[in-house]
This record gives structure tokens, C-alpha cells and sequence, in this order.
């Protein structure tokens, strides 16, 4: 299974760690808004493909982990959903209750 990860910090590297421990996983994508963090958070994992457009980390994966700031994980979620694509959205899943509820009717 190829899964993008979505926030190159700590909680992202969490996830990577964890995923480097399963087989048949491989991260296809690493996205990050520090374009130069991300880079580095690459190499570090040997992730093939780094970039600051979630598009491109989708269309390389079956899943995606949101590992993003709170603020961004309803439109992220959604854009993943909408994709056809499997997500994982690090807690919490939003910043409001109504958020939430609509992203499950994205689902």
C-alpha cells in the first residue's frame, strides 16, 4: 500500500517511524509547507517525493495520515475523501463540532 503522509513535523515523523515498521507499506509522498523541512524529512525516510500541493501526494497514494495543523484537516479531508482515497486525520479531527459532522457526511 502506498501511503502519502500530509505535515512533515513531529507528529508526521511519528507516523513515519510507525510506518517504516510495517511491510508492504511504502510513503510515496511526503507534503509539507516548509518546502526545505520537507526536504530534509525526505531524505531522512528515503521518501521519493516531497512537495507543498496535497494534489500531488494524492494522486501517488492509496491512503493519506493528515498530520497538519487542526485548522487544515476539514479541507484536507475532504480533499483526500473526494479523491476516492482512504485518510487518517491525526486528532483532532477539526477545530469545531460542525466540522466534523460534515466531514463525515463527505465520507
Amino acid at each position: 500500500m502506498k501511503i502519502c503522509v500530509a505535515g512533515q513535523g513531529a507528529f508526521g515523523q511519528k507516523h513515519l517511524d510507525a510506518l517504516g515498521r510495517i511491510d508492504g507499506v511504502e510513503v510515496s509522498s511526503l507534503i509539507g509547507g516548509n518546502q526545505e523541512s520537507t526536504a530534509q524529512v525526505a531524505k531522512k525516510y528515503g521518501i521519493p517525493h516531497y512537495s507543498g500541493d496535497l494534489a500531488e501526494g494524492i494522486a501517488r497514494a492509496d491512503a493519506v495520515i493528515l498530520t497538519t495543523p487542526t485548522k487544515m484537516h476539514f479541507d484536507q479531508g475532504c480533499q483526500v475523501m473526494k479523491a476516492g482515497k482512504h485518510v487518517l486525520v491525526e486528532i483532532p479531527v477539526t477545530d469545531s463540532i460542525e466540522d466534523a459532522e460534515n466531514l463525515v457526511k463527505v465520507a
